[in-house]
């Protein structure tokens, strides 16, 4: 008879236990300054252009240190007026705080070619929740004629008062140029506004659209 083998045995390194650090010992987390506008870019500049309309441009003359003042020292973006292209130039600092301040600043001369003042486009530096929405008459509505020129009138009103009282009512501020119609507001507010003005369009007495605009409001205000 052949005799079975002993089983080969099997060498175990014994591994010392080493206890886990405590979060206490946890070495601090590392603090990074934020990027500044032009580090984000990789040192690029970065630009935007917004095109002045021949209508615009003695009223952006007049108003010039208007608009530039607050671009230039207060969200540190350079501004030029390019004379041969006729049209406005924005670029970033070296010292530019953030890089959202470009587009601020383009969106807020936009709003100023589109027809707003300045004192209620420079809310657009100021708030982020600020929005400027365009639309025609004909995209509510196709009028020719006579028929598009009292739908115009009925949305200002006597004397503007209708568009007076949809801007005081939502918050908004409206601006009528031919068949387009540019709103700025938050994006709820717009809404209340567009829905009136459209109605206008599609021929609801002033009146009518009073009464509605008053509970829509009041409930903009309650919050609901």
């Amino acid at each position: 008879m052949q005799s079975k083998e002993a089983p080969a045995s099997m060498d175990v390194e014994a591994v010392p236990f080493e206890p886990q650090p405590e979060s206490g010992s946890l070495p601090p987390k590392p603090l990074f300054e934020p990027l500044k506008a032009h580090e984000m870019s990789d040192g690029r500049v970065q630009f935007r252009k917004v095109n002045v309309p021949p209508h615009r441009y003695s009223p952006l003359k007049k108003a010039w240190m208007e608009i530039y003042t607050p671009i230039y020292e207060q969200m540190k973006i350079d501004i030029r007026m390019n004379l041969k292209a006729r049209r406005v130039e924005l670029k970033t600092r070296s010292n530019t705080p953030d890089v959202s301040n470009l587009q601020k600043s383009a969106d807020f001369v936009h709003a100023f070619m589109l027809g707003f003042d300045v004192i209620d486009a420079i809310a657009l530096l100021r708030l982020d929740e600020l929005y400027v929405e365009s639309f025609e008459i004909k995209d509510v509505k196709t009028l020719r004629g006579e028929h598009l020129s009292r739908a115009i009138g009925r949305l200002s009103g006597k004397g503007g008062k209708t568009k007076f009282a949809i801007e005081n009512a939502t918050k908004t501020r409206i601006v009528v140029a031919d068949t387009k119609i540019h709103i700025l507001g938050s994006y709820r507010n717009i809404r209340v506004a567009r829905d009136s003005l459209c109605s206008l369009i599609l021929g609801s007495p002033a009146g009518k659209v009073y009464s509605k605009l008053r509970a829509v409001s009041a409930r903009l205000a309650e919050g609901l």
